[in-house]
C-alpha cells in the first residue's frame, strides 16, 4: 500500500483502482487539485513543487494566464472543425510559426497530430513514402511511443513490448552513445580510420558500428529509409551524447541517402534553452517529431519535414483531431512566451541547477553522474563510484520520499532521477527543491 499524504487522496486512488486501467505507470499517489506555475496542490490541500511538469509537458507552468486566455478566447469561437478537411486561421498561423523556428535551413511543412506517438507514426510513414525504402535504424534505450509503429522503435523497457508482437520487422537497434557508460569506445573497425574518426570516441564509434556492422553485414544501405534518434535520450535516462555523434551521424546519412529523423517530443520546445536540442549539435534533421511542451498541456503534436519530402498525396495520411483549434491557440500562446522570455530562463536556471547538482555529487557518492541541457536534467543513482552499479531501488525511494516531502519528481531509465521543472521556474524554487532532495538523500 502506498504512503498517502491525506485521506481524500487515498479515497480517490481507491476509486481509480476500480475503474482505470492498471497499465498506467503511477509511481506515487499524488492526486492533483490545482496548479499555478511550478506549484501544485493536491486534493488534501498539500503544496508541492512540480519538477515533473506533467512529464515535460507544462513548459509555461500550470495554467499560465496567457495560455488560459488563449484557450478561452478560441473556445468561445469554435471548439473543432477538422483541419484535415477544412481550414482555420489558428492552425495556419501555428504552422507558419513552427516552420519559422524549425531547425532546417530549407523550407518545411507541418503535419499536426495529437501526441508524440502520433508524430512518430507520421514521421515513419512519410519516410517510407518519400524514400520508397523499408528498413530503419533505431537505438537501444529509446522511447518513441507505445502505438504499434512507434513501438517497433522503442527499446527502453521489455514491458513495453511484452505480448505485443509482431511489431514492424524492419527496425534494427544499435547502442546509443553514453559517455558515462560507453559500450563501443575502442571498437575495432574493419578498415583503418580516416582522420575524422577516432575509435576511442563513443559517438564516432557508434556511427562506425552502424556503417561497418549494420550496413556492412545486415542492411543494404540503399534500402534504409531513415535513422530515428533522440538528441537527448529521455526515458533511456536523460543521456546526452558526445559532441562527435550527430555530425558523424549526419555525414553517414548523407553518404547513403538515409533520412535523419529526430524525436524531439521531450527535448524540444525550448526545454534545453533552444527551440530544439539538435540545435546544440550544429546539424540539421530531415524530419522532426514534436509534442509534449508544444501547447502547455493541451493535446497537440506535430511532424515537421523538409518541404521537398512532403510529396505524399491527399489522403495518404490525415487526422480528424490533429491540430485542434483550441490546442493550436494554446500552442501559439506557449511559443510566444517561450520565445519572449522562458527559453532564456531555461538556459540560466538550467546552468544554475546543474552547478548545484554537481556540487551535491561531490558530497554524495550515490550520485554517479549529472547530465543534461537547460532544464532537462538527470542524476544517475549508483551503488558506488567504482563499479557504477545501477541502484534502481534507491532511485525509486528517492523519488517516493521526495513526494512525501513536497517535491514531484520522476524516474528515467533504469536508475536516473529526472528534473524537468517548468521553463519559468525561479532560483528560489530550485533552491527549495534541492533542499528537499538533499534532505531525502541524507535520510536514505
Amino acid at each position: 500500500m502506498p504512503e498517502f499524504r491525506g485521506p481524500i487522496a487515498q479515497s480517490y486512488v481507491e476509486r481509480d483502482c476500480q475503474v482505470v486501467s492498471p497499465s498506467y505507470t503511477r509511481g506515487y499517489p499524488f492526486v492533483m487539485a490545482r496548479g499555478q506555475g511550478t506549484e501544485v496542490w493536491d486534493v488534501d490541500g498539500n503544496r508541492y513543487l512540480d519538477f515533473s511538469s506533467g512529464v515535460a509537458v507544462t513548459a509555461t507552468g500550470h495554467s499560465h494566464p496567457d495560455v488560459v486566455r488563449a484557450i478561452k478566447d478560441q473556445a468561445e469561437k469554435f471548439l473543432h472543425m477538422s483541419g484535415t478537411d477544412f481550414y482555420y486561421p489558428v492552425q495556419i498561423e501555428l504552422a507558419e510559426y513552427l516552420t519559422r523556428i524549425a531547425p532546417m535551413s530549407e523550407p518545411s511543412q507541418v503535419f499536426f497530430t495529437n501526441s508524440g506517438a502520433e508524430s512518430i507514426e507520421a514521421a515513419i510513414k512519410l519516410a517510407l513514402y518519400a524514400t520508397n525504402r523499408h528498413y530503419f535504424i533505431a537505438f537501444y534505450g529509446a522511447f518513441h511511443g507505445r502505438t504499434m509503429g512507434a513501438l517497433a522503435f522503442t527499446a527502453s523497457k521489455p514491458v513495453h513490448r511484452s505480448y505485443f508482437i509482431p511489431t514492424m520487422p524492419s527496425v534494427t537497434h544499435v547502442p546509443y552513445p553514453n559517455p558515462y557508460r560507453p559500450v563501443l569506445s575502442g571498437y575495432g573497425c574493419l578498415h583503418p580510420p580516416d582522420d575524422s574518426l577516432h575509435p576511442q570516441d563513443e559517438g564516432e564509434a557508434v556511427v562506425r558500428y552502424i556503417e561497418e556492422v549494420v550496413l556492412g553485414r545486415k542492411l543494404p544501405s540503399d534500402e534504409v529509409a531513415g535513422i530515428l534518434v533522440e538528441p537527448i535520450q529521455g526515458e533511456g535516462g536523460y543521456v546526452v551524447p558526445p559532441p562527435s555523434f550527430f555530425p558523424a551521424l549526419r555525414k553517414l546519412c548523407d553518404r547513403h541517402g538515409i533520412l535523419l529523423i529526430l524525436d524531439e517530443v521531450q527535448s524540444g520546445m525550448g526545454r534545453t534553452g533552444k527551440w530544439f536540442a539538435i540545435e546544440h549539435e550544429g546539424v540539421e534533421p530531415d524530419i522532426i517529431a514534436i509534442a509534449k511542451g508544444i501547447a502547455s498541456g493541451l493535446p497537440l503534436g506535430a511532424m515537421i519535414a523538409r518541404k521537398s519530402l512532403m510529396t505524399w498525396p491527399s489522403g495518404a495520411h490525415a487526422s480528424t483531431f490533429g491540430g485542434n483549434p483550441v490546442s493550436c491557440a494554446a500552442s501559439l500562446a506557449t511559443l510566444r512566451l517561450l520565445e519572449r522570455e522562458m527559453m532564456d530562463n531555461a538556459t540560466e536556471m538550467g546552468a544554475y541547477l546543474m552547478r548545484r547538482l554537481r556540487e551535491m555529487m561531490t558530497r554524495y557518492p550515490i550520485i554517479g553522474d549529472v547530465r543534461g541541457r537547460g532544464l532537462m536534467v538527470g542524476i544517475e543513482i549508483i551503488k558506488d563510484p567504482v563499479s557504477k552499479a545501477r541502484d534502481k531501488v534507491l532511485r525509486d525511494r528517492i523519488v517516493h520520499n521526495a513526494f512525501l516531502h513536497g517535491l514531484l519528481l520522476l524516474g528515467a531509465g533504469p536508475n536516473t532521477v529526472r528534473l524537468v521543472p517548468p521553463l519559468n521556474v525561479t532560483q528560489p524554487q530550485i533552491d527549495e527543491a534541492l533542499t528537499i532532495l538533499t534532505h531525502v538523500i541524507e535520510a536514505l
